[in-house]
């Protein structure tokens, strides 16, 4: 990214969907002739329809990024679906010291760019009126808690109030501003008193599913009754009949919200500029006004059954990415894998995704990571052309986007990478073309988050194993090897030998435990059995194997081993021990005695065989002190 050229942001959401498609396509020709650097803040909102949920950690990562380093910053509030974002992205925008413009509703305290939605309904409604002579005309509305719903109703009753005629028309129906209440609909408007010659739709999905529920009660539209839809969708242009409806002319608003920030970066102290859109009416099959393009149709057809069979080899594709991804044993295979199969969702020149450091710099998919420093690492660094560098490696609030090398201007896609209640980082996109990626570049955020979830659980699992397997050969109070730990690490070292080796074998034993537990209690008697088994352990200097198997009994095991190299063992041993008994000042002396046995063996030699004739010995030694009797 150039630090000279202008940086200038666009939120919104669910900006994947074929309504919101085309809102990218214009801002990015609108950056491109300004020049300016893009970078589109998008969300999942809403994920599913009839089970759907919501996810959390959406909106958590602006946290982590320097938002104020923005010239200028454009927010579309009208697609987050989900309670509350929009209001949460707001509160975070009111604290910008860069000029904000809105472009989809009227927002106190920024600069607005506003759609004459009211214009908009009038123009449709006065054309059934006057250019179609209607008279019954009804009102398919939106939730009426919506804030369009409520413009786009109250435009409808003031114009037909003004032409004399009900302001309800022959009924008003609240919809949903989707495909969910087209049959209710066409029940209501059907069983009125009066059938209504023309329905009026507050946008164009309603339209669409109440035209297919007229038509299963054999209305012809528009032969029987005339239908419009608002907002000039691409579906709308595709159906069949085509749809009357009002366009939004996104290109006007890219233009004019592009100016307005130029403006306002030349002259900061302008104030209370707000900007109108003027709506344009698309006058279609739906209300009668165009005859049915044959040629047209056909166009559409081909069309329709290519992205069908794209799609068919996309859905192919992402379960092939998901299984593979699911096999995945570190972050290093994840980026291999979205390297490879990274296909489906469009053409990019560059994806990068960032995770979560802690202070002690774990990455967020360590079991042991503790909480985000701020700082971010790459853990999928795809850059085909070369365009970006490396250095420095760690991300952080001033720099969450890799600088590029080149003097074109970008456009980059960030997305938070989350899975349920975890939030790993970010991605960053950037396509080669001018269109945003597929809803295909979702389902992978999702499967890489749902990856580095499962890697962070296996991780969590392997250290668990692992201090399960410690603490299964390890001995609870000396920290040395157990029996079991020094017999599998033992036989271990014998099974690998490919020569005739001399080996050596130990077995201490401490002498008077049960005089100092009897006379000192028990917590001297374990105080004095840390005490040896840590003298052992200084002792092993040269390889050996060295575990404590039964209450006062300790066992060595040593490969290449001498005389010379026995005897240096027991000397340092004894030094030691003489050392301690003289600066630890306690009422009683530690002692042992011990036995050793010296042997060649090859890989089939039998460890139980040399500590059994250690054992005798030992025990031989023990008998000669004073005190004791054979």
């Amino acid at each position: 990214m150039n630090d000279q050229r202008r940086r200038i942001a666009l939120f919104g959401s669910n900006l994947t969907s074929r309504y919101k498609r085309s809102l990218c396509r214009v801002f990015n020709l609108a950056a491109e002739e300004y020049d300016y650097d893009l970078v589109v803040f998008n969300t999942y909102g809403r994920i599913g329809t009839r089970n759907g949920f919501t996810e959390d950690y959406e909106t958590e990562i602006l946290d982590y990024f320097d938002l104020d380093s923005f010239d200028g910053v454009i927010f579309d509030g009208e697609g987050y679906n989900v309670d509350g974002m929009s209001e949460s992205i707001e509160r975070k925008l009111r604290t910008l010291k860069c000029p904000v413009i809105s472009i989809s509703s009227y927002i106190e305290g920024f600069y607005n760019v506003e759609f004459d939605d009211a214009g908009g309904l009038r123009t449709m409604v006065e054309h059934f009126i006057d250019h179609h002579h209607f008279k019954r005309i009804g009102y398919m509305s939106g939730p009426l808690n919506h804030p369009d719903a409520i413009s786009r109703l109250n435009e409808f009753r003031s114009v037909m109030k003004e032409h004399g005629l009900p302001e309800d028309g022959v009924g008003m129906f609240e919809g949903d501003f989707w495909y969910n209440k087209g049959n209710e609909a066409a029940h209501f408007f059907l069983s009125r008193t009066e059938r209504p010659e023309a329905i009026v739709c507050a946008n164009d999905y309603m339209a669409l599913s109440l035209i297919n529920n007229l038509r299963k009660h054999g209305v012809r539209v528009p032969e029987d009754i005339a239908v419009s839809g608002y907002d000039g969708t691409l579906e709308g242009k595709e159906a069949l009949p085509h749809l009357t409806s009002v366009t939004r002319e996104r290109r006007d608003i890219a233009r004019k919200a592009m100016q307005l920030l130029e403006d306002l970066v030349e002259h900061p102290e302008k104030k209370d500029i707000d900007l109108r859109v003027t709506p344009k009416p698309i006058y279609a099959q739906s209300c009668g006004c165009e005859p049915l393009d044959y040629q047209h149709v056909l166009d559409i057809v081909a069309r329709v059954h290519e992205e069908k069979r794209m799609m068919s080899t996309d859905i192919y594709e992402s379960e092939s990415a998901m299984v593979k991804l699911n096999m995945v044993e570190n972050v290093r295979r994840m980026e291999a894998v979205f390297a490879e199969d990274s296909v489906n969702f469009g053409e990019y020149s560059s994806f990068f995704m960032m995770v979560h450091q802690d202070a002690e710099g774990r990455p967020a998919y360590d079991s042991g990571f503790t909480a985000p420093s701020g700082n971010f690492v790459p853990v999928i660094w795809i850059d085909k052309n070369k365009e970006y560098s490396k250095s420095p490696h760690q991300f952080n609030r001033s720099l969450f986007i890799p600088r590029a090398d080149s003097d074109r201007c970008h456009v980059y896609y960030i997305m938070s990478v989350h899975c349920a209640e975890k939030l790993f980082g970010y991605s960053i996109c950037e396509m080669t073309g001018k269109d945003i990626f597929s809803e295909f570049h979702n389902m992978w955020l999702h499967n890489l988050g749902l990856t580095l979830n499962a890697l962070k659980k296996n991780d969590r699992i392997n250290k668990l194993i692992g201090k399960l397997e410690g603490l299964s050969v390890t001995d609870g109070l000396t920290g040395m090897l157990n029996r079991r730990g020094f017999d599998d690490k033992s036989r271990n070292a014998i099974a690998k030998f490919h020569e005739i080796k001399m080996v050596c074998t130990m077995v201490i034993d401490m002498d008077g435990l049960k005089r100092i537990n009897d006379q000192y209690g028990h917590h001297e008697g374990d105080r004095a059995i840390k005490a040896l088994a840590e003298m052992i352990q200084q002792c092993c200097k040269s390889g050996e194997i060295a575990g404590r198997v039964g209450g006062d009994e300790f066992y060595v095991f040593a490969m290449d081993y001498s005389e010379t190299r026995l005897k240096r063992f027991i000397e340092r041993l004894q030094s030691l021990l003489a050392n301690y008994n003289q600066t630890e000042g306690r009422d009683y002396k530690i002692d042992f005695s011990y036995g050793a046995y010296l042997a060649e063996t090859d890989s089939y030699g039998q460890l139980d065989d040399f500590l059994k004739v250690s054992d005798e010995r030992m025990y031989e030694q023990k008998m000669t002190k004073p005190g004791r009797r054979r």
